[in-house]
């Protein structure tokens, strides 16, 4: 009954459980986002940027805080512990945005909470265009406009999503585009247009008129609803009589926004997108689901020539992720069952055994559901069903061989049955429960890494304890009752296929044990030996975090010189995509996006882009075969074409995760902290000579500090004073006749655009635009700026981004070809040989080899407490100080082969390998454990010698063990060797198993037995 009821549980959970590619590492954080159109970045820090950092600091539970101050953005990212809850975090923030308000300027700006989002979080992202034949009808203004109006707004509503950001195209605005010769010639002024508009531009009401029976509402109708109603407004009246209207003063058309970003299609044109951000926490699936169902309605209200694309889709990535996890998952069930059947040589066992599996895995999901771990590549991924069954391995083979050494045989009748199965499996059960629980306990560092390596590794660490858990209840209840019901009946046993097997391992084996027993010095030697080589061997690995998981798309950071423009960068990325598109067959579409969205958590300026690179799936690849191969051609080849572009090949997931981890796009990332702007740019800049000499340093980035064009308009106090002029009219005018300035709204049925006050394009052109700007005086008197200020053309700040409240300057690169911890180390002596740092200046490392180095510190001292705890669980179970250090032998003799097999595979030592050498250990130990207790249970017979006690016990155990190592190390073996999406991360966990295991299995029968027969001598001749 409680199998039925763990298959019933299990199936709904199945159905229930959440799906994603990967685990969302993206940290605890909350974005406060300040739009200030006109400041630039100095004016940023200082006005907005500074406040809130300063009313932030007092929250509890920050871990950092991290800022980035650029012309007209401000974006303050407050980081809280992992155990944080994330809407009391946003409720604190929420709540200290007024104190923050107060302190910037009126008009600078009003800080807001960013969307309740990860780095994952972006998980549909699609295009609108015309369709060919309709372009001349949908321009890039109504194409943003059916965007916000209509696809937006249907979107948003949909469970799942945080927000809709738009991207790309002209948001629209009803623009009074004024002509400055007209307003000097009619001598009027800016204010008195915005008093115009301000007044002609209202509704309002009368309350009501009561007549028996009814009762009649008042109500006026003034509000402008097209550009002829802007048209008719009067300005003022002449001395003569006659009305000045709008349209005597400029031009009533239809403008835009200044725009700080755009999206181009292939080399097409420009596009019109949006980027779907799921709701932290959410099923990725589910949404996904959710978003294309709502979609597909959505197409059926667009208006005639209009197409809606998605060309980033996370569906693909899951689906190929988990495709890889099923399919691996199930060949290494498969290989298990195969191996199980012929070293059992019993079909029935062997199903017996198999049966385990998917109840330990329906067990296993049951508990991923109860405690919020989602299935994805890394909490299914390290799942080996070897592991699973080794304690119900143990109990049937023991099983098998109770009823096989009755020499008589006959038929048992049920009750016979069940208390031969009892006995047998008693005197095992002890061996397989704690060789099961130790297995749990090497999974307890993991458990104990925290920030973004434990958000990694946990739900593998859990999966994998939980699967082994519920393979170890059943193998104490279900293992024992279906070997009674199932298994023959008839006592006996009959040489087959198994034997032979087994009796071919035992010739083989027979005379290296017998060798190794005579030369006892020799095989421990030898195996010192072996142990050092293999430390020696480790120590030269190298060292990363994890594998770089293929994604199938590319993200590439394309970069131009400070201060180019919007156009520029257009006609560079359709330079790009042209470049892309004629010489790569792989690639199926580049979308670009320049700048800044509409929600700016990703603050980038315009000469940034991250061009989006779809690629086909790799069986229609033909100019390369791997993701790195690819990755260098293009960019040779880009290069090439584009000299003075820089190029960063990334991925999505992997750059907008590394972004919000370390507010830099790149893997490694070093930040120079220090106050003088130009000495940080100094810095940054030999820091990225050096890095760029360091082989497998790529795509090195140095933030652009300064570098920014600048018109910058210096009032001259006196002046003002002079024409009576306050600051703040005069920054008016030139507000509102270059950016321009918002006089109200204009209603369209349900939408609405902003009236917006500017001077003509034509009058926005040059530094002379400026100097000629006339500003009205309380007299009437018309006066250019260049007579109330000193304007020059400088070169300015770009952008200041700040960690902590201290300013620095980030040089981050990307890893090809070689691992992280040597790069950073070679490039770290380098930096402290050739270069000499002012006081108050210094280098902190960060991205994937902080990581790395946070995961190592934790597990430093969580592996050697799992050690220790094994060894208490091995003293406990033997109650002896020798026996319990002999099987500990098994861990460091384990390790050779995992060593030695990720050398051979050319794999520096990552997070993923270490987690492979914790299971490992744990498969080590349970051999050990079988083979100790043998020789114990022997030696209390007290019948034969003790290399007669060693030779026997090796012999009738050898069967146990060897189908302990076998079923764990060839479950993992298609894990190791697939090159499906995903797999990198999953190679370097099977890769040690597999080696540690070889040599595991051949020490374990080796030198343990020759360990043995030493420590029982002398333990003898000492009681003697």
């Amino acid at each position: 009954m409680l199998t039925i009821a763990l298959v019933l549980w299990g199936s709904y959970s199945l159905k229930q459980l959440p799906i994603d590619a990967v685990p969302d590492i993206t940290n605890n954080q909350v974005q406060i986002i300040t739009v200030s159109p006109t400041l630039a970045a100095p004016e940023v820090e200082r006005l907005v940027t500074f406040p809130v950092e300063q009313t932030m600091a007092t929250i509890p539970e920050i871990v950092e805080m991290r800022s980035i101050s650029r012309f007209g953005l401000s974006v303050v990212t407050v980081v809280f512990e992992e155990d944080t809850d994330i809407y009391w975090a946003r409720q604190q923030v929420n709540e200290r945005l007024n104190q923050a308000q107060d302190q910037i300027p009126v008009g600078m700006g009003s800080p807001e909470i960013g969307p309740l989002s990860t780095g994952l979080s972006e998980i549909y992202q699609y295009v609108l265009r015309a369709k060919p034949g309709f372009e001349a009808k949908y321009d890039a203004m109504e194409l943003r406009t059916i965007q916000d109006w209509i696809v937006r707004r249907q979107l948003i509503g949909t469970p799942g999503i945080a927000d809709i950001s738009s991207f790309g195209g002209y948001v629209k605005q009803y623009e009074i585009a004024i002509d400055p010769v007209k307003l000097r010639g009619m001598n009027i002024s800016i204010s008195q247009v915005f008093e115009a508009l301000e007044k002609n531009n209202q509704n309002t009401g009368g309350a009501y008129i009561e007549r028996k029976p009814n009762t009649y509402f008042i109500r006026s109708e003034g509000l402008v609803n097209n550009l002829e109603d802007i048209r008719a407004i009067v300005v003022k009246n002449t001395s003569n009589g006659l009305p000045v209207l709008m349209q005597d003063v400029g031009t009533i058309q239809f403008g835009s926004a200044a725009r700080y970003g755009a999206l181009t299609y292939n080399n097409i044109g420009e596009a019109v997108g949006g980027v779907v951000l799921m709701l932290k926490g959410a099923n990725s699936s589910q949404v996904i689901g959710n978003v294309k169902d709502r979609i597909e309605q959505i197409r059926k209200t667009l208006p005639e020539g209009v197409e809606i694309e998605a060309f980033l889709d996370r569906t693909r990535l899951v689906n190929n992720a988990i495709e890889t996890v099923v399919k691996n998952l199930a060949e290494g069930a498969l290989i298990v069952v195969f191996v199980l059947v012929m070293l059992l040589g019993n079909f029935r066992a062997g199903l017996v055994v198999a049966s385990v599996i998917p109840l330990a895995m329906l067990f296993a999901v049951a508990m991923m559901n109860l405690f919020g771990v989602s299935g994805n590549l890394m909490s299914l991924g390290a799942l080996d069903f070897g592991l699973i069954v080794d304690g119900a391995v143990i109990i049937v083979e023991a099983t098998m061989h109770h009823l096989g050494i009755n020499t008589m045989a006959r038929k048992l009748s049920q009750r016979e049955m069940d208390e031969e199965v009892q006995q047998s499996a008693s005197s095992m059960m002890r061996s397989a429960a704690f060789g099961q629980i130790i297995i749990l306990i090497v999974y307890l560092p993991i458990l104990s890494l925290t920030g973004i390596e434990g958000k990694m590794f946990k739900p593998m660490a859990q999966t994998v304890s939980f699967a082994i858990l519920g393979a170890l209840i059943l193998s104490v209840t279900y293992v024992p009752m279906i070997s009674a019901l199932v298994l023959s009946k008839t006592t006996g046993h009959k040489a087959n296929f198994s034997d032979r097997i087994i009796s071919f391992f035992k010739r083989v084996y027979q005379p290296v044990i017998e060798s190794a027993l005579k030369h006892k010095v020799i095989t421990v030697a030898v195996s010192v030996i072996m142990l050092i080589g293999s430390f020696l061997i480790f120590l030269r690995l190298g060292g990363e975090f994890i594998p770089t998981l293929d994604e199938g798309d590319f993200a590439v950071e394309t970069r131009l010189i400070t201060g180019s423009s919007l156009s520029e960068s257009i006609e560079v990325n359709l330079k790009t995509a042209d470049v892309l598109i004629k010489n790569f067959p792989e690639v199926e579409t580049v979308i670009g996006k320049i700048g800044t969205s509409e929600i700016p958590t990703d603050p980038m300026s315009i000469e940034v882009t991250d061009l989006i690179i779809t690629l086909k799936e790799k069986d229609e690849w033909v100019t390369a075969s791997t993701r790195e191969e690819l990755a260098d051609k293009m960019l040779a080849k880009l290069e090439a074409a584009l000299p003075g572009v820089m190029y960063g090949f990334q991925q999505p997931i992997q750059l907008r995760t590394n972004e919000l981890m370390t507010g830099a796009k790149q893997d490694v990332v070093l930040k120079i902290f220090g106050e003088d702007l130009d000495l940080l740019a100094r810095y940054g800049e030999q820091v990225g000579k050096l890095a760029r000499e360091v082989e497998g340093a790529e795509d090195v980035f140095v933030e652009p500090i300064g570098g920014l064009p600048q018109i910058v308009v210096k009032w001259n106090r006196q002046r003002l004073a002079q024409f009576g002029l306050s600051i703040d009219e005069v920054n008016r005018v030139l507000r509102a006749g270059f950016a321009g300035e918002v006089a109200g709204l204009v209603f369209e049925n349900e939408k609405r655009f902003e009236l917006v006050v500017r001077l003509a394009n034509q009058n926005r052109q040059n530094i002379n635009d400026v100097k000629n700007l006339f500003v009205t005086t309380a007299s009437g008197l018309q006066v250019p700026l260049d007579q109330l200020a000193e304007i020059n053309l400088t070169i300015g700040a770009n952008q200041i981004q700040r960690d902590d409240a201290k300013r620095r300057i980030v040089v981050g690169f990307n890893v090809r070809g070689r691992d992280v911890e040597s790069i950073v180390n070679e490039l770290d002596e380098e930096i402290s040989a050739k270069l000499k740092f002012e006081p108050g200046y210094y280098i902190t490392y960060g991205g994937s080899f902080k990581n790395l180095e946070e995961a190592e510190q934790r597990l430093s001292i969580a592996v050697p407490i799992a050690l220790i705890l094994i060894f208490l669980m091995l003293y406990f179970t033997f109650h002896s100080l020798r026996h319990s250090l002999l099987i500990f032998t098994a861990i460091p003799l384990s390790a050779i082969g995992g060593v030695v097999a990720l050398w051979l595979r050319d794999m520096p030592f990552s997070i993923s390998a270490g987690v492979g050498f914790i299971a490992l250990f744990g498969v080590a130990v349970l051999n050990g454990i079988v083979l100790i207790a043998e020789f114990n249970k022997l030696q209390k017979l007290g019948k034969e010698s003790l290399h007669q006690l060693v030779m026997k016990g090796t012999q009738t155990r050898l069967r146990p063990v060897l189908m302990t190592a076998l079923v764990a190390s060839l479950g993992f073996l298609p894990m190791a060797l697939s090159q499906g999406s995903g797999a990198e991360v999953q190679r370097p966990l099977a890769t040690v198993v597999i080696g540690g295991l070889i040599t595991a299995t051949l020490l374990t029968l080796v030198v343990l037995p020759v360990l043995y027969t030493l420590f029982e001598k002398r333990t003898q001749s000492t009681e003697l």
